[in-house]
């Protein structure tokens, strides 16, 4: 290995120790004392508005049915999820957030919403956009690994977790085209701007 992914692989493995030690201290010394990194994040995947079964919330944590029964079984004790049974379907296990839950997820939303601002904070139009570009190629190899070695495990729920994995492919684009569109409106506004200048100056 170079230097330089030396270098990048340091940053990487240091970037997620932080945010998840930064998680567990938010989650330690405030009103969620009780629930672990881990239950957060499926409280997170499972959502505050809808139901999702569990092959959906499986694939959007990219972990299989049997660990998630496992979590889901702690947080219904801890009262953070309801667990029924389709009313079309017996077969199929609805999972939904209670009160609480929703409380706690959207405390664990702002969390993130926080960091990511400060993040960013710094950084201009430019700068955001090959950061989300860069972070997106990382993901999409990453997942394209991660299924790769749990093929045969996670067989079932590959489809949810493309789907997802497009869903959120979309949205990059999206955000990437509107952070285009505001540079070429701002460009087009400072022509005009300089325009205007121009010819008051002529005028005088």
């Amino acid at each position: 290995m170079n230097e330089y992914n030396r270098t990048i692989l340091d940053l990487l493995l240091t970037i997620y120790e932080k945010i998840m030690l930064t998680e567990e201290e938010a989650l330690l010394k405030g009103h969620f004392s009780d629930l672990s990194k881990a239950e957060m994040h499926t409280l997170a995947s499972i959502g505050p508005y809808e139901q999702r079964t569990m092959g959906e919330t499986a694939a959007r944590l990219s972990i299989t049915t049997g660990t998630l029964t496992v979590a889901v079984d702690r947080l219904v004790k801890k009262k953070y999820v309801k667990r029924e049974r389709a009313t079309n379907d017996r077969r199929i296990v609805l999972l939904s957030l209670t009160r609480e839950g929703k409380i706690a997820y959207r405390m664990f939303w702002k969390f993130h919403t926080l960091l990511v601002d400060g993040m960013v904070k710094g950084l201009n139009d430019g700068e955001r956009e090959q950061l989300l570009s860069a972070l997106s190629l990382i993901d999409r190899y990453i997942t394209d690994q991660y299924y790769k070695y749990n093929a045969r495990e996670m067989q079932t729920e590959t489809a949810e977790g493309q789907d997802t994995a497009k869903k959120l492919s979309r949205r990059t684009q999206k955000t990437q085209i509107k952070m285009k569109q505001t540079r070429e409106k701002t460009a087009r506004e400072d022509k005009v701007k300089e325009a205007v200048q121009n010819e008051q100056a002529g005028n005088q």
